[in-house]
């Protein structure tokens, strides 16, 4: 497996984009022009690449909700394989374009196929593809470090080792330590199952100390009227994953999901092919029919041979009884004020401790706001009249009452026009809500720590960890019109 060319680009949520590193090899290019002959398609310029990409990910021309290149029906997209269409005198298609993306950084990479360019063949087949996608996760790990967010200085100067470390572990565009094409790789390591043959989706092994990172993460989405002709509703729905560091060619793992006692089954519950085997009765809880308190309700055991990058072991819904807070909006127009009335109440049952939890109400097709005379109950009010957006910052708990209030009086007599949205005209307006809740879930699963077995020749240290995230958590102002959906998220 050879590499034509690599980069690594940081932004901030498509902002301030910029190459920070790139590296082609001429001697492999020579290889894919020999290999592809007429249908041969160079690798462009450095900016050309960085806005295709950009593009493909969707994270340039934010002020457009369609782009042809992107989005047209005709465009099959298979990430993390993507298809560069290149324009111009160097006309062609790069592909596959693999990129993984974490924090600030984007992580691309374009190997070289020694494949027939038509038909094309399925990825599946392809062994530098999931070579590719190792030496980029390995990358990854040694540019952000386990904790995914490095400080700037750390970065450069890690960057500024690149070079010579990519002499050592990839020279020539070659990566070192993964199978080599045409034969199964032997294990360098002795396991206790003997000498096992190498399977193609594992591309290398682990050697080090042996570390198994789970990390449960449960996120909720609601979209809540205030209006008895309305019915609020929610979703929740949980990923778990996780990193593997255990020596061995195929080191067995198990994981454990438990719940309470009163805790609803998990449902719909898709897993990660590494998965050896599976109680069938897991597999069969649905969100679609009717619970009728016979579904299996755990311990869920996830036995699996995990690969050596990150990986999501397992997915599931859950349903939960109430969303985790419950919010009141009302907008009333008066002469050329909005009055507003904001309440939000965390449920008994959540955790009062956050990471951080705000809201943002935003209003749109208005002038620009003026004066702004809105009180809070708790936390800090922030006022970004240029946007017409009030950020109200609740902090890490709700007080006592686990309940919040905002009133107060917003003028629109600004110079220009606000922000335009042609969904929130008049008073169709809303509130969404940003929040974390760590070592929490509200369908109350968890991973024990010393459930998790793992069967190798070195004991290895065991992390676990569950948070709550919000993902679009919407509060629509009850006096207005609301978007409805026509399936019902939840019963």
């Amino acid at each position: 497996m050879s590499l034509r060319a690599l980069w690594i680009i940081s932004h901030e949520k498509g902002e301030n984009v910029s190459i920070r590193f790139s590296r082609r090899f001429a001697t492999v290019e020579h290889r894919a022009k020999i290999l592809a002959g007429s249908s041969y398609a160079a690798v462009p310029e450095e900016n050309t690449v960085l806005q295709l990409l950009l593009t493909e990910l969707g994270l340039s021309d934010s002020d457009k909700s369609y782009v042809a290149l992107r989005d047209d029906c005709l465009h099959h997209q298979r990430s993390p394989a993507l298809e560069l269409r290149v324009d111009g005198p160097e006309k062609g298609i790069l592909w596959p374009v693999l990129a993984v993306s974490q924090g600030p950084l984007i992580l691309a990479c374009l190997p070289l196929v020694d494949a027939p360019a038509e038909p094309r063949p399925p990825l599946t087949s392809l062994l530098s593809v999931s070579q590719g996608l190792t030496l980029l996760a390995g990358l990854q790990t040694f540019l952000l470090g386990s904790g995914g967010k490095p400080d700037s200085e750390g970065l450069a100067s890690r960057l500024a080792m690149l070079p010579s470390v990519l002499l050592q572990v990839c020279p020539l565009g070659s990566p070192l330590d993964v199978p080599l094409l045409g034969g199964p790789a032997a294990p360098t390591v002795p396991t206790p199952a003997g000498s096992q043959k190498q399977p193609a989706w594992k591309t290398g092994l682990h050697r080090g100390r042996a570390v198994v990172n789970v990390a449960l993460v449960e996120t909720v989405r609601s979209m809540q009227y205030g209006n008895q002709s309305r019915q609020d509703l929610w979703d929740v729905y949980g990923t778990v994953t996780c990193k593997c560091e255990v020596e061995g060619v195929l080191p067995n793992v198990t994981v454990t999901l438990t719940l309470p006692p009163n805790g609803s089954p998990l449902q719909d519950i898709l897993v990660h092919p590494c998965v050896t085997s599976l109680d069938s009765s897991i597999l069969t809880a649905s969100s679609v029919d009717n619970y009728d308190g016979s579904a299996f309700s755990g311990p869920y055991k996830f036995p699996f041979s995990p690969p050596l990058e990150p990986f999501r072991l397992c997915s599931y819904t859950s349903q939960v009884p109430v969303p985790p807070i419950l919010g009141s909006y009302q907008l009333k127009e008066e002469e050329n004020q909005l009055r507003v009335s904001v309440t939000l109440k965390l449920h008994e049952s959540v955790k009062n401790s956050f990471e951080y939890c705000e809201a943002h109400l935003p209003f749109f097709n208005r002038d620009q706001m003026g004066v702004v005379d809105v009180k809070v109950s708790s936390g800090q009010l922030d006022v970004s009249k240029e946007k017409n957006l009030l950020v109200w910052g609740l902090g890490q708990k709700f007080p006592k009452s686990r309940e919040v209030t905002m009133d107060g009086k917003i003028s629109f007599s600004g110079p220009t026009p606000g922000p335009a949205d042609p969904l929130c005209t008049e008073l169709t307006a809303y509130i969404k809500l940003y929040f974390k809740v760590p070592d929490m879930t509200l369908s109350g699963c968890c991973v024990d720590q010393h459930s998790v077995q793992v069967y190798s020749s070195a004991k290895p240290r065991i992390v676990t960890s569950r948070e709550l995230l919000s993902k679009e958590y919407f509060i629509w102002n009850s006096t207005g019109t609301a978007p409805v959906s026509s399936g019902q998220i939840m019963l």
